[in-house]
């Protein structure tokens, strides 16, 4: 009986040391790799925010192409940004981890209170406009405004709006957040826009009798704010050559664009102060005394 469990053992021994020497010989037998699907099993969290917000890092790499190797056999797997992010100057930033603190969601960036120059080094163009176009804005950190990667605050979160009318989509009809004071505006811009600033001017329009009362602001005052146009933009001749020589500026006899003259009113007459009164019928003279009397 011992005999024979002896001969058993040897046997296995003996099979499967040849399993072994014929796998080790065999160049065809693959080579045991992790994939993504073995990361699940252990690291739970990291997958699921790539699967969330994972952005390129879910679409373009796999968790093997960031983390080359595993403990024990690799002692550091935590890569470096730079193993993948290199040749633009946004990416020669030190501490990327200040910003982008999780590298499986990498674009759900949260920001100090007074951080800019890391964000120039992509927007560019904002930073342009802010410089060129002096503003209190100008004098801000980006993150004051931008503390979330992305957000685009309303205005309203600072300003208050100029009117009741007007809310956060009506701003950007004239404004432009990076150059707010550079005012412009479109041809169908509606004069209640104007109005809620220019209230004076509004008034006095709405009043007129004159055609400019039916006339939207930027009829005349095109694109641009604080353009004032020339009456003769319009009003190429409007006098004979004489008058306008003699009468070079229009308001001497016209007001002003938002009041013109009222002309076809009759003018008031004005007060009686100090008129004489119709002289009265002089009484006939008492005749002389032997004076001939006339018949």
């Amino acid at each position: 009986m011992r005999v024979a469990k002896m001969l058993n053992l040897i046997s296995a021994f003996v099979l499967f040391a040849c399993i072994g020497t014929a796998a080790a010989a065999d160049p065809a037998q693959p080579t045991a790799t992790l994939s993504s699907s073995d990361c699940v099993k252990c690291h739970e969290k990291p997958p699921k925010d790539i699967a969330a917000a994972g952005g390129k890092h879910k679409t373009e790499v796999t968790c093997q192409e960031c983390h080359l190797g595993h403990p024990p056999k690799v002692k550091k797997p935590i890569p470096l940004c730079s193993q993948c992010h290199e040749g633009k100057p946004h990416f020669k930033l030190q501490g990327c981890l200040g910003c982008h603190s999780n590298p499986h969601t990498p674009k759900l960036i949260k920001f100090g209170n007074n951080v800019t120059d890391p964000c120039l080094t992509c927007h560019t163009p904002q930073i342009e406009k802010l410089r060129s176009f002096k503003s209190k804005h100008s004098a801000l950190a980006c993150s004051f405004c931008h503390n979330v990667h992305g957000k685009i605050p309303d205005c309203t979160q600072c300003h208050k709006s100029h009117s009741a009318d007007m809310v956060q989509k009506d701003c950007k009809v004239c404004h432009q957040a990076h150059m707010p004071k550079d005012v412009a505006y479109k041809a169908d811009t509606p004069t209640k826009f104007c109005a809620a600033c220019h209230s004076k001017a509004a008034k006095l329009l709405a009043s007129s009798p004159a055609k400019h009362s039916k006339l939207a602001c930027v009829y005349c005052h095109q694109a641009k704010h604080k353009m004032v146009p020339q009456c003769t933009q319009c009003h190429v001749k409007p006098h004979p050559a004489a008058i306008m020589a003699k009468f070079p500026k229009c308001s001497e006899c016209h007001s002003i664009a938002h009041d013109l003259n009222r002309w076809s009113q009759p003018a008031a007459a004005a007060p009686a102060t100090g008129e004489a009164k119709p002289a009265e019928k002089a009484a006939p003279a008492p005749a002389r005394k032997g004076a001939p009397v006339k018949k």
